[in-house]
């Protein structure tokens, strides 16, 4: 989705097919690379936490009039002198949707990066895929596959991203229902205006939203100097600037003003904005979004049943 770009880009690929098989290429040695960082974070990932219809006990906690005379623990109760509920675990399988932004900007790693953009996002959302996928959990990629629970899960999402002949640069949301996640792993470049007149459905949906902001970490800081030309990844439209480092002052604050602007709207509904820089490791934001992911609330339109 970016819009600044260095003419030294792989910005070539445009034709549909040709990013298809790029994509095809990489995603074996993605998926990998996404089990690896799996195994760094695995460890306390299973287990929501939350009160709910599973079937492993809780805990006990003092009963609330108008509750379910069913829930009380009478046995508990006639121990002193409240009345207690037995609460049970969460355990009732949840739809989170995934997404990896495929357009043209996401190709972009600067000489300072491990990565390219488009690499990190894969990177993650495999390895939720994978993670979720142990857990129970049902995933999905929106305009790509339905809903669904697998123990591969993250074998089979990278076989349809494999086949894909194209995948469009935002798909449609219109279909992700209340009580859902989605996680979103985008540079969120274009204007905060459109970003949130995509996004606007989820909210409306009742849907808790998780924004990745996979940043390269010359788009952050600029570190051009002197005659430069810029490409637009997108068009192809080209910006020749005689003296960048006069460019830099300016193009920090619209850059930090437009994550800021982001990231206090998704505060303000209750979603989470991660930002993971590529010359940083994947698995820090795999451990913000599993926080995240298991923390209680965030829903537009209530609370979980």
């Amino acid at each position: 989705m970016a819009r600044i770009g260095e003419a030294s880009s792989p910005v070539g690929t445009r034709d549909a097919l040709a990013r298809a098989r790029l994509r095809a290429s990489l995603v074996p040695d993605l998926l990998i690379e996404a089990r690896r960082v799996v195994n760094t974070v695995i460890g306390g990932w299973h287990g929501r936490r939350k009160r709910g219809i599973g079937e492993n006990f809780w805990q006990f906690r003092p009963y609330v009039e108008g509750e379910a005379m069913s829930r009380i623990d009478w046995r508990r109760s006639a121990r002193d002198d409240h009345t207690y509920v037995r609460d049970r675990e969460w355990e009732a399988a949840h739809t989170v949707w995934l997404w990896a932004d495929p357009s043209a900007s996401m190709l972009y790693k600067s000489t300072t990066a491990s990565v390219s953009k488009e690499s990190r996002a894969l990177v993650i959302t495999l390895a939720l895929a994978e993670l979720l996928s142990r857990s129970g959990e049902r995933i999905a990629w929106p305009g790509l596959t339905d809903p669904f629970t697998a123990r591969n899960g993250a074998e089979r999402l990278a076989g349809h991203l494999s086949h894909a002949s194209s995948l469009p640069a935002r798909p449609d949301l219109t279909a992700i229902r209340r009580f859902s996640d989605i996680v979103i792993a985008s540079d969120f470049l274009d204007p905060v205006e459109e970003t949130q007149e995509w996004l606007d459905v989820l909210a409306r949906h009742g849907v808790r939203a998780h924004l990745i902001e996979i940043a390269d970490p010359a788009e952050e800081t600029f570190p051009y100097a002197g005659r430069t030309e810029f490409t637009d990844p997108e068009t192809g439209d080209k910006l020749t600037a005689g003296r960048a480092e006069m460019l830099s002052e300016e193009y920090q604050r619209l850059y930090n003003a437009r994550r800021h602007e982001l990231a206090a709207w998704c505060k303000r509904l209750g979603w989470s904005y991660t930002v993971n820089h590529t010359d940083r490791l994947a698995s820090d934001a795999l451990v913000r979004i599993h926080m995240a992911l298991t923390a209680d609330g965030g829903y537009a339109s209530g609370a979980r049943a």
